[in-house]
């Protein structure tokens, strides 16, 4: 038999096979399939191996439905996991996500996006709080608020803007499998990409789309795609900073007024990590469990 006929054959035989599957149950290692599956593997001594893939190729799958699944090799090192696309984004197991998806830096996968959430991981309300004076320079619990209050502008490209208190809060801001970086992991993080004098550069969003000129430096080699939210002050008065500046928490304090946080300029390839009164309204980054 020519190879021309085996191919043909073999054809023939995939089609017969798609076509059978397609109009029943299909068993694979048993007599027949339980009644209430379409699709029943029965093994006791291997697995059901899923596609296996990175997040750039994971990238590429066009038109998913909710409930695909793949093994992402590089979503969470060192190994990676079990990811399902909920309709919105890729999840893992519990349910840990964040909208934008995660990037792998120096062996932790971080949020390549600002937090938006305005609910803690219980599910109770975080205040939103626009007033000034009177209201947010005197809290000592969680809020957030929009840059210059503006949601329809600022919220989709920056997300919001959180006090300290809400990060310290035990019920959680960051999602489910998540946490708020300490000064530790920003340390790490940042000697990890080369040291405070370059590290900003690798760490920014290229361009002037979102960033004042001239961005110096900016090359986001790390792909954490640090953006110019700006801040608010601690007296919830005035709002500054949009293009020029990134500020984002940790959850480390320096004292019983004030904690660390890490700032991005448009105008410095370095970065700086500071002090801020916890009052100040700033962006925040959560990097996986």
């Amino acid at each position: 038999m020519n190879k021309a006929i085996r191919t043909t054959l073999f054809s023939i035989f995939i089609l017969l096979i798609t076509i059978s599957c397609s109009e029943a149950q299909v068993s694979i290692g048993a007599p027949s399939p339980a009644a209430s599956a379409q699709l029943d593997v029965s093994s006791t001594n291997k697995g059901f191996l899923l596609p296996r893939m990175t997040q750039a190729q994971r990238a590429s799958i066009t038109n998913a439905v909710p409930g695909l699944m793949i093994w992402c090799n590089n979503c969470v090192a060192p190994a990676g996991e079990l990811q399902v696309f909920n309709g919105v984004s890729w999840t893992n197991l519990i349910g840990g996500t964040t909208p934008s998806g995660t990037v792998i830096l120096c062996n932790k996968a971080w949020a390549v996006k600002n937090l938006d959430v305005d609910r803690y991981r219980n599910g109770d309300p975080i205040p939103q709080v626009t007033t000034d004076y009177l209201t947010w320079a005197g809290l000592t619990t969680g809020a957030y608020c929009y840059y210059n209050n503006d949601s329809a502008t600022y919220a989709a490209t920056y997300g919001k803007l959180y006090n300290w208190y809400a990060l310290n809060d035990p019920r959680g801001l960051a999602p489910e499998g998540w946490h708020i970086p300490s000064y530790a992991e920003w340390t790490t993080l940042f000697t990890c990409l080369g040291g405070e004098s370059i590290a900003g550069g690798a760490m920014k969003e290229t361009g002037t789309s979102n960033w004042l000129p001239p961005n110096t430096g900016a090359t986001n080699s790390s792909g954490f795609t640090g953006l110019p939210g700006g801040t608010r002050d601690q007296y919830g008065v005035s709002f500054g900073g949009i293009g020029a500046a990134g500020w984002w928490w940790s959850i480390t304090e320096n004292d019983a007024n004030t904690a660390w946080s890490l700032i991005l300029l448009n105008n410095f390839g370095n970065l700086a990590f500071t002090t801020r009164d916890k009052n100040f309204g700033k962006s925040v980054r959560c990097v996986r469990d």
